[in-house]
């Protein structure tokens, strides 16, 4: 049973189709299909139940799946860190990204990055859902939030300021508010996170903690969408500095009650395992730091948050 193998076992899992993954993997089918029978001939046991419509992972290949995936991460990772002595990144990235972060902001960076190195593709996952690494195939995560889960390992970017703001229409039409209760007053752009509408606002000023409950015409489970009514003057939203950087700092939006800190967040790089810290992953992760850096360095500049 050879690697090759496993990497097939692995790509007909994901597209559930013997066809698919050989055309995936550039080989014939019948070379692939005799990967899949090696390896369930080494195993004893059938990986996959076929039937004249489909193809899924047998009880049995649920629980090998796991294991054949970290299995050829390992390698993987064995194989870059032999390359890197010459410093030369190689290979695959497979990243998942929220969706306004990584439509706007973080594709841009990786752009740059694969620029610098020639070696190195992407295939980037944009959702806002939660990510499950082995069933999305995804190597890392760049993600708000600290981790909750304890068997993930991850490195921390950086803290991150939300900010309150509308577009100029919307608040010549509404007025500005002054204080966080004002905001009733006014249509809020919801965003919608695990089917919970977050329509209740948290400020802190001094010592004090402000709650505002909110309503608005508009929800979405996509921070992008909400970006973007937000940027045509549908109503106010609450977002990430990051992901209003460049509207902010192009005054396309406002920034609105700045003497009151909207409760911050964190960002980020979650991969599944300490040993799927490649070479790669420390190179983004450094770039990361340095590009959010500047982002917020130039919001300081403009008045538009505090400095750490």
């Amino acid at each position: 049973m050879l690697i090759q193998d496993l990497q097939v076992i692995l790509k007909v899992a994901e597209f559930r189709s013997i066809t698919a993954a050989a055309n995936s993997l550039d080989m014939r089918v019948a070379t692939a299909s005799a990967a899949v029978k090696r390896v369930e001939t080494h195993l004893g046991v059938e990986l996959f139940i076929r039937t004249t419509r489909q193809l899924r992972l047998s009880p049995a290949g649920e629980r090998y799946l796991p294991h054949c995936q970290q299995a050829v991460q390992l390698l993987d990772n064995a194989q870059q860190n032999v390359r890197d002595d010459s410093d030369v990144l190689q290979g695959e990235i497979r990243i998942a990204l929220s969706s306004d972060l990584g439509r706007n902001v973080v594709i841009p960076w990786i752009d740059e990055f694969l620029i610098s190195n020639p070696d190195v593709s992407v295939r980037s996952n944009i959702s806002d859902s939660n990510i499950d690494f082995y069933r999305d195939s995804v190597d890392m995560a760049l993600r708000y939030g600290s981790p909750t889960d304890a068997s993930t390992y991850g490195f921390k970017i950086c803290d991150i300021p939300r900010v309150v703001c509308a577009a100029p229409e919307y608040l010549k039409k509404q007025g500005k508010p002054q204080h966080p209760h004002e905001l009733k007053n006014h249509n809020a752009l919801l965003y919608q996170l695990r089917e919970v509408v977050q329509d209740e606002w948290t400020f802190t000023q001094q010592q004090d903690t402000i709650k505002t409950k909110l309503v608005g015409n508009r929800s979405s489970n996509d921070g992008d969408l909400v970006r973007r009514w937000c940027v045509s003057g549908q109503g106010i939203a609450i977002k990430s500095c990051l992901d209003m950087a460049d509207d902010l700092l192009n005054e396309r939006v406002t920034p609105l009650l700045l003497d009151y800190q909207a409760t911050p967040t964190e960002l980020w790089l979650i991969c599944p395992s300490r040993q799927s810290i490649t070479p790669t992953v420390r190179r983004l992760r450094d770039l990361f730091r340095d590009k959010v850096a500047g982002l917020k360095t130039q919001l300081v500049n403009k008045g538009i948050i505090d400095n750490d």
